[in-house]
């Protein structure tokens, strides 16, 4: 069925019809596109605190972690994800829970009709449908998780309060470079001015760190400004000034200790 724009009314017909026209497997980096039609979209996420998380390995359990904090902390949290696992709604949650299926196809509808002729990716769609349901529902805290990249990966059209990379591994090759420090350049793309980045390697890529400071970032690297190590009794974290002791993190393996530690 199609509502009275003509669009399918239901978020599986919208996904099918976005799927037709640009297959989920197609990647066009690049922001201008997502700038053009978030300009027409006229979204205003000034209400909202964001974190953007990039890297190659544990960016979903950082964004987990983080949302686990916020809501310990009493803030409303929403996050954008990628890829899901079980259902298309993984990919919004609100305070831990994927939104109704009725909110996320009336926002991929404001994007379809905002776009025009702008050809979007699967990809710039559904990041573009993701800023209407936070300007929307205005959560404390916004966390954007990088879908590739970072420099040219459309969630990087939002400017973040504080950005995190956790991990800089030889991946998407073809289209990130061939050497970790390549890699690394593209990932730190997400930083800004003046703001902090977070770095979750211990031993970041050659250049690295220079690159955030050209940036004007203020880079916050693991193993210097914050710390973790394992114990008999369970995770210790240092950073800021502040320690915690015994932690237990719900996700399971000892490279979560680094990915908690980014995330607070």
């Amino acid at each position: 069925m199609s509502c009275k724009s003509g669009l399918p009314d239901s978020l599986n017909g919208m996904l099918d019809r976005l799927g037709q026209r640009a297959p989920a497997s197609h990647i066009d980096l690049g922001l201008g596109r997502v700038q053009r039609v978030l300009e027409r979209l006229g979204i205003d996420l000034g209400a909202s605190r964001v974190m953007t998380v990039g890297g190659t390995n544990g960016k979903g359990s950082t964004v987990a972690f983080v949302e686990s904090i916020a809501c310990a902390a009493g803030r409303s949290c929403m996050c954008f994800c990628s890829p899901h696992v079980v259902n298309f709604n993984e990919r919004f949650r609100l305070d831990g829970q994927g939104l109704p299926d009725h909110r996320i196809a009336e926002a991929l509808r404001r994007v379809e009709r905002a776009r025009g002729q702008i050809e979007l990716t699967w990809f710039e769609q559904v990041a573009l449908a993701a800023f209407c349901l936070a300007a929307e529902l205005r959560p404390d805290w916004l966390v954007l998780e990088v879908g590739l990249g970072g420099r040219l990966d459309a969630v990087n059209v939002i400017d973040a309060d504080v950005a995190v990379i956790t991990s800089i591994g030889l991946d998407h090759q073809n289209f990130l470079g061939r050497t970790r420090a390549a890699i690394a350049f593209e990932k730190c793309g997400i930083a800004r001015a003046g703001r902090p980045l977070v770095v979750g390697e211990k031993r970041p890529p050659n250049g690295m760190l220079d690159r955030i400071r050209e940036l004007g970032a203020i880079p916050i690297v693991a193993g210097r400004q914050f710390k973790w190590r394992w114990s008999s009794s369970g995770l210790a974290m240092d950073a800021g000034g502040h320690r915690l002791r015994r932690l237990t993190p719900a996700l399971h393996g000892r490279q979560q200790g680094g990915n908690a530690a980014a995330a607070g």
